[in-house]
């Protein structure tokens, strides 16, 4: 293994895995990916010789910071007992942490425990509207605190300056690396880089607002034992092992898998719920009150039920309120309360419906994703050809399904739908 991964969420690491495989183009037109596995959780043996780029995904983003700095150490000892050479920190392009963490403290302590500093820290995603511009987020052409992330019911993201909110997380300063820089090439950033690490700041926030200023950014990190950041900044790092010779470079191919679909959704933002709007137009939808599953109203019988009633209608079932009402029933039975039981009825359902024979699942939602993908037990993913920006196939052989986890402000407003297609192969030409 070349490259190792540590990410924060299961859709997000479905998101940076889906990048490493995707890789650059060449000049000819080839595919420049790496071959990537998924790993639900820290593996308990070793991996495939043929995995180039493991990912292993966690569910920290909203876990306290020491568990969440102890299960990423856990995962970096791990990735580097594989042979990896470079260890990505994987977070959200909309930088979701708290003023507390758990960006900055686990960002540090990787950091620490590789023994280095002057660690580039960008989560921009230009394809899906992320950009990073002296030190502060945007999305599209909005600051990140006034483009719904404010309203985020776990992690609300309410300052635009990520450098500042980063050193609210850190105990060493934080340092930028600005536009004016980055367009200056690889050269002038790994020597921003050195300045960083020279005056002391662990990690420092790298601007960038195009795909080519992340492969420059990947091109000025060719070698450093640690980058962090969003799905993005792992865009140029396959074709550093490929122009080295350790990677030669790879097509991804997908078949499909048929057989019976389901789609839960559990992602309270803005896209999730156009999506949901949109598909409920022409398929089976079920509403889930939280209030009835806080009251024992509402389990996963009922989910399944409806889901046996609705088999080949692409059903879907869901529990995604605007802010509003999401702030009113946290404030009835408290957040983590609320997020912890439908965590547990997604995870149940997701069981039952993979264990009853569905083979198909769409997952919206970082948080329902992660909670139904450590029910599962799904053994190793493989990456399969990308569905929308930032959301890949994912194949598990051990249980013999396909799925899509889907983050909740990722893909068009007909994802769900285009999404069940994909998992069947009936959206890819299978000549790729």
């Amino acid at each position: 293994m070349l490259l190792g991964v540590i990410a924060d969420d299961f859709t997000g690491a479905g998101d940076i895995a889906n990048t490493l495989a995707k890789g650059m183009p060449d000049v000819t037109g080839q595919a420049g990916g790496l071959v990537v596995a998924q790993y639900m959780g820290v593996p308990d043996r070793q991996a495939d010789p043929a995995i180039e780029a493991g990912v292993v995904s966690l569910k920290t983003r909203s876990i306290p910071v020491d568990q969440a700095v102890a299960q990423s150490l856990v995962a970096l000892k791990w990735l580097q007992a594989q042979g990896c050479r470079q260890i990505v920190f994987k977070y959200c392009s909309t930088f979701d942490s708290t003023p507390e963490g758990n960006i900055g403290p686990v960002a540090e302590a990787l950091a620490d425990a590789l023994g280095v500093a002057g660690v580039i820290a960008c989560p921009a995603f230009p394809t899906l509207g992320r950009s990073v511009h002296q030190g502060h987020l945007f999305v599209h052409d909005r600051p990140l605190n006034e483009s719904g992330m404010q309203n985020h019911p776990l992690t609300p993201m309410r300052d635009a300056d990520i450098r500042r909110w980063l050193g609210r997380q850190s105990k060493a300063p934080v340092g930028l690396v600005p536009a004016a820089v980055v367009r200056a090439g690889s050269e002038a950033v790994a020597t921003a880089l050195r300045a960083a690490a020279a005056k002391g700041e662990t990690l420092a926030i790298a601007d960038a607002s195009t795909d080519e200023d992340l492969v420059t950014l990947g091109r000025a990190a060719a070698w450093a034992p640690l980058i962090t950041g969003g799905s993005g900044i792992a865009i140029g790092l396959p074709a550093n092992f490929i122009r080295a010779g350790l990677a030669a470079g790879t097509a991804t191919r997908f078949e499909g898998v048929t057989g019976p679909e389901a789609i839960l959704a559990g992602s309270c933002s803005g896209a999730t719920r156009d999506q949901i709007e949109v598909h409920r137009r022409d398929h089976p939808a079920l509403a889930i009150s939280v209030d009835d599953v806080m009251n024992g109203i509402t389990t996963s019988h009922d989910l399944i039920g409806f889901f046996r009633q609705n088999v080949g209608k692409q059903p879907l079932a869901f529990s995604s309120g605007n802010p509003h009402e999401v702030a009113a029933t946290q404030t009835r039975y408290g957040r983590e309360a609320v997020a912890g039981r439908l965590d547990e009825l997604f995870a149940d359902t997701a069981r039952q419906l993979v264990d009853g024979g569905v083979r198909r699942l769409v997952v919206a939602g970082g948080e329902t994703s992660g909670a139904v993908a450590q029910a599962l037990d799904l053994g190793d993913l493989r990456i399969g050809p990308e569905i929308d920006s930032g959301v890949p196939i994912l194949i598990s052989q051990k249980r013999g399904i396909a799925l899509a986890l889907k983050s909740g402000n990722f893909g068009r407003t007909s994802f769900f739908a285009h999404a069940l297609d994909a998992l069947s192969g009936s959206a890819f030409d299978r000549r790729q």
